[in-house]
């Protein structure tokens, strides 16, 4: 945490561009309507925009003063605050390889989520394997899309 702690203030200069790729690809490959509620889980800094209500949830207080363009909330991944199948759509980017307890998260992630998921998820992690495994045993994954630095996977429940 120390290490967005440090960055926060640049993390969009670093990585805003990187970022913008990937939502633009989960953009392209799950159906949002404007009616949908979208959860955005290690949301940071909120470098993209979705045309539906957002709800932002990182466990960095630092990156979550830069992120202007969604309700975010101070929170981790391994216990999500709100009830089950509340949330239309539910994403993490490039976040997954930072939670205490990836199993944990991914469990929580499918409890709030309706049907739709879109996961990007570090190529170069030492755990990238482990969390592969752990969202195909949780999910359907419906397509998984080279995004560069990060693999996309698409799923349903």
């Amino acid at each position: 945490m120390d290490f967005y702690r440090l960055i926060a203030k640049s993390y969009e200069k670093l990585y805003g561009e990187e970022q913008e790729i990937k939502h633009r690809i989960i953009k392209e490959n799950i159906n949002i309507k404007n009616t949908d509620l979208l959860l955005d889980v290690g949301c940071g800094t909120g470098v993209s925009e979705f045309n539906c209500k957002v709800i932002g949830i990182d466990p960095s207080i630092e990156l979550l003063q830069q992120n202007h363009m969604q309700e975010k909330i101070l929170a981790r991944a391994e216990n999500l605050p709100f009830k089950g199948n509340v949330f239309d759509k539910v994403i993490s980017v490039t976040s997954m390889h930072n939670f205490d307890n990836i199993e944990k998260s991914i469990k929580e992630i499918k409890r709030v989520g309706k049907k739709d998921f879109a996961f990007s998820i570090l190529k170069k992690s030492n755990k990238f394997g482990f969390i592969e495994q752990t969202i195909k045993n949780n999910f359907n994954v419906k397509k998984i899309i080279d995004g560069r630095k990060d693999w996309i996977f698409i799923c349903n429940t």
